[in-house]
């Protein structure tokens, strides 16, 4: 079995392509069993995030060219159109890839945690549709275990950075007195509830949570003395919001620049900062073009991120050795796996020497032979029965045909110098 992880993320494709290889979760089913079925490979699991698609592959044969054709069809894009911003990663890669993805080390903001419960999410869904086995089984498994082993034994979590987190630091730019605004949250997911927690710490007085379950939105908002209203209601309710911060599973804009201009006008030209953090868009582009907006996407975030950096460097070359042991430790089980069936035809061969010489045996008891003699010729009977075949080997084997089979019988049988 052979390991293959690609895919696309926010340092190889802007927003403009990521959005074309979002999976919505009511497609997921049916494209983890497309790549199983007819996409070459023989396990997969699909993490689509607002930052990166990838796609994790058990193959039989070390093709890649299948799988990547298939995610070219499902996402309707040329081959030539989505090569220049993907990348491939083959076993022990593939690995250090999944380990340093969970570990929040390749994340947009270095050492985030919430990549690790989307990681688990992913799995759960190719798990539960049938598309994991042994390969990805172990891999994922080992993947969690992994991450949490990095947030314990270094400082990689050790202050609150987010992508809400840096969304929020870039409003506090913006407003000299942030704790006196009105902010509009769009959607109820882990992204806004993040952003709503940090702008309650900030001091902001009035928040409004819109999505399109009520229900949802009121969970998210009583705790933080949020008012909760539907999606429905969003657009008559846009005029009294300074901040608006929009992260949706909409597979379509929400936002349009009708909707906004209608909000200025209410607000005679008071400015308004928009932060469009979903992929696909919430927001439509052309609102930049609004005088008194202020528009902000998930690739502007970046820069506010980089801030947050330094503080973690350390931290992450920690973690990369962590990473390197496990990675190590992953593929030696990998690698066992390719004994496994010579192990068992070993065993099955041994067992049934002994079942053929114990009948043998038993007979000879049977018939009145003495039984000293009996187990003597039994135990020689095993012992040439179980040389026999490395015996044969090595008598035949010349030094041009196979140099190391001499040292690993000795190895095989552990036979000392003094054997």
């Amino acid at each position: 079995m052979h390991l293959l992880a690609f895919g696309i993320n926010h340092k190889t494709a802007p927003v403009e392509i990521r959005e074309q290889t979002v999976f919505a979760p009511d497609e997921l089913v049916d494209a983890l069993q497309g790549i199983t079925g007819s996409g070459g490979a023989h396990e997969a699991t699909i993490l689509s995030t607002c930052n990166r698609t990838e796609v994790y592959c058990g193959l039989e044969k070390p093709d890649i060219e299948m799988p990547i054709q298939w995610f070219s069809d499902h996402n309707r894009l040329l081959p030539t159109g989505i090569e220049p911003y993907l990348y491939t990663h083959r076993e022990a890669a593939a690995v250090r890839h999944a380990f340093r993805v969970a570990a929040g080390l390749d994340s947009m903001v270095l050492g985030e945690p919430q990549i690790l419960g989307q990681m688990k999410e992913a799995f759960a869904a190719a798990h539960k549709a049938g598309t994991t086995g042994k390969i990805l089984n172990r891999l994922f498994q080992q993947t969690f275990s992994v991450a949490k082993k990095v947030r314990t034994d270094t400082a990689i979590g050790a202050s609150a950075v987010s992508v809400a987190y840096a969304t929020v630091s870039l409003a506090k730019q913006i407003f000299n007195r942030l704790q006196d605004q009105t902010v509009l949250l769009i959607g109820a997911g882990d992204t806004i509830e993040l952003c709503a927690r940090h702008l309650k710490e900030q001091g902001i007085q009035h928040m409004i949570v819109a999505n399109r379950t009520l229900e949802r939105a009121r969970t998210l908002a009583d705790p933080l003395d949020a008012e909760a209203i539907s999606l429905g209601e969003m657009p008559a309710r846009l005029n009294e919001a300074d901040i608006v911060i929009s992260s949706t599973a909409s597979q379509l804009p929400i936002l349009g620049k009708g909707a906004v201009e209608r909000a200025l006008k209410i607000r005679r030209r008071r400015p308004m900062f928009m932060v469009d953090i979903a992929v696909p868009r919430d927001v439509e582009a052309e609102v930049a073009d609004l005088n008194d907006v202020y528009l902000y996407t998930i690739d502007d975030i970046e820069g506010v991120v980089q801030e947050n950096l330094q503080s973690r460097l350390q931290a992450a070359r920690d973690a990369e050795k962590i990473i390197d042991t496990q990675v190590a430790e992953f593929m030696q089980w990998v690698k066992s796996l390719a004994v496994i069936p010579s192990i068992r035809a070993l065993r099955e061969d041994a067992d049934a020497v002994r079942e053929a010489e114990l009948a043998r045996a038993r007979g000879r008891l049977a018939r009145g032979e003495d039984p000293q003699n009996v187990i003597e010729q039994l135990a020689r009977s095993l012992t040439n029965k179980f040389t026999h075949a490395p015996t044969i080997a090595l008598k035949q084997n010349r030094a041009d045909d196979n140099v190391i089979l001499p040292e690993a019988a000795r190895k095989l049988f552990n036979l000392t110098d003094d054997d």
